[in-house]
């Protein structure tokens, strides 16, 4: 006979595409079959300059294609849910009639991206403190930051109009993927997502028309939003081998997704370091956020599941300053004539850190600013002769990567809240054991790593 209903997980991350199956067990869930694929969608940003940060997303949906062509066809033709989750607070835009051209090939169907912009991450910073500040104040217990979907519709509405004039449908990339597999004419946005876009009100659950309408925002732009966990359609034709029909959960937020796939205590810690870092906490049943946010505060409250909340110390300092550092070493020894391959670098730097238990070099590693200090950036200090070697750089900068996280959620606040262990997740912090030093000496709780901490297992699960 057929064998059991598998779920299919994707998660659309800032750097990869990852797809996983998961099955129904006597034991509960587990994952059969996963495979993850490098996107290498950075792309220019010509009307934003330097501050700009855009992807391709012809590349992603390519990535995305690769991945699930790597999966067992078996399983896939018994896919009866599909749960998608990804990178929050970006925006892309398409035509809702044109946004995908469907092929045939391999083993089945599969869309390739037709008329859609480029996807304006949540990196992106071309939306200034002046820009921002120029804009009405939302209603919403969210602040404003460069990066999120409706400050990036301002920019553009107010530099480059002409351009939204080619569509008239925007959302998250993940939304954008359920849009072209449902067949939606008019998006659907969890208000997990819609919350990351600013100018949405978790309470009443809808967008701040209002406020946007006075201030000439194109609002015909805003999606319709749903709550996370509900079905947003289903797959009107097959899909890489999954038969039509199978439904398609409305797109998640990729951090709460990887909370959910590892969070089974009230008392447990989230901490999680991958392109960015973020310390999570879920509050107590009932808890509401205040109407307005303290925009000073670095703790902010993401709606998650069935009106509950995390409280969130989001970082925008994580794998990516890693990343920049082995970039800039890497640099360094091309000018002086070297070549070396960036991931031949990430191995020797963490062997050297290993060697160096101590030292007195102190890196304040925020290159990328912080949404609550958008102009804090990094710097270093104590600077002594005997600690200029890489082993000395690397372990200073890992540990300023986790004490940035504990300044922003300080050590008292989660014994305050109850914290007893913190569950660690992410790339970054699975592949680099100095980071994992450094967060059991600096947090004073148990600290166990996941197996399966995975945004794509949690959207899998939450479907």
């Amino acid at each position: 006979g057929p064998g059991p209903t598998c779920v299919l997980g994707i998660d659309l991350g800032t750097t990869s595409v990852k797809a996983a199956l998961v099955t129904g067990t006597e034991r509960g869930l587990a994952l059969a079959q996963s495979c993850s694929r490098e996107t290498q969608a950075h792309s220019d940003s010509p009307g934003a300059a330097a501050q700009g940060m855009e992807q391709d997303v012809q590349k992603i949906i390519r990535a995305l294609n690769e991945c699930l062509a790597a999966l067992p066809q078996q399983q896939l033709q018994q896919v009866t849910h599909i749960g998608i989750t990804g990178q929050m607070h970006g925006v892309v835009f398409w035509k809702s009639d044109k946004g995908c051209r469907w092929s045939e090939g391999g083993p089945g169907p599969a869309f390739e991206a037709d008329r859609v912009s480029h996807l304006v991450t949540w990196q992106d910073g071309r939306c200034s403190p002046t820009f921002l500040s120029s804009l009405p104040l939302p209603q919403s217990h969210v602040s404003l930051a460069t990066g999120f979907g409706c400050a990036t519709i301002f920019w553009y509405s107010k530099n480059s109009p002409d351009f939204l004039k080619a569509y008239d449908a925007a959302g998250t990339i993940q939304d954008y993927v359920v849009a072209m597999l449902c067949d939606l004419k008019k998006p659907l946005m969890s208000v997990q997502n819609a919350a990351s876009w600013g100018y949405f009100n978790c309470r009443s659950k809808s967008w701040n028309t209002d406020i946007l309408k006075k201030s000439g925002f194109p609002v015909h732009l805003l999606p319709e939003v749903g709550d996370p966990g509900s079905v947003a359609g289903r797959t009107t034709c097959a899909w890489h081998g999954i038969p039509k029909g199978a439904k398609v959960g409305i797109a998640l937020g990729d951090f709460q997704c990887s909370v959910y796939s590892c969070l089974t205590e009230r008392t447990d810690a989230v901490l999680n370091i991958s392109t960015s870092a973020q310390l999570t906490i879920s509050m107590p049943l009932g808890f509401q956020p205040p109407e307005a946010p303290d925009p000073s505060s670095a703790v902010t409250y993401f709606p998650y599941f069935n009106g509950d909340y995390l409280a969130v110390a989001a970082s925008l300092n994580g794998g990516n300053v890693l990343a920049t550092f082995v970039g800039m070493v890497a640099q360094w020894a091309q000018e002086l004539g070297f070549q070396v391959q960036e991931s031949a670098i990430y191995p020797r730097i963490i062997q050297a850190a290993l060697a160096e238990k101590h030292s007195k070099l102190s890196i304040h590693p925020t290159i990328f600013g912080e949404r609550h200090l958008p102009e804090l950036l990094a710097s270093v200090s104590s600077i002594g002769a005997s600690e200029l070697s890489l082993g000395h750089v690397t372990r200073a900068l890992c540990r300023g990567l986790v004490e940035n996280l504990s300044s922003m959620f300080p050590v008292q606040h989660l014994q305050e809240l109850g914290v007893s262990r913190v569950l660690g997740s992410g790339t970054a912090l699975a592949r680099n054991e100095v980071l994992r030093q450094e967060v059991e000496r600096i947090f004073p709780f148990p600290v166990v790593y996941g197996k399966d901490v995975d945004a794509a297992v949690g959207a899998a699960m939450v479907m």
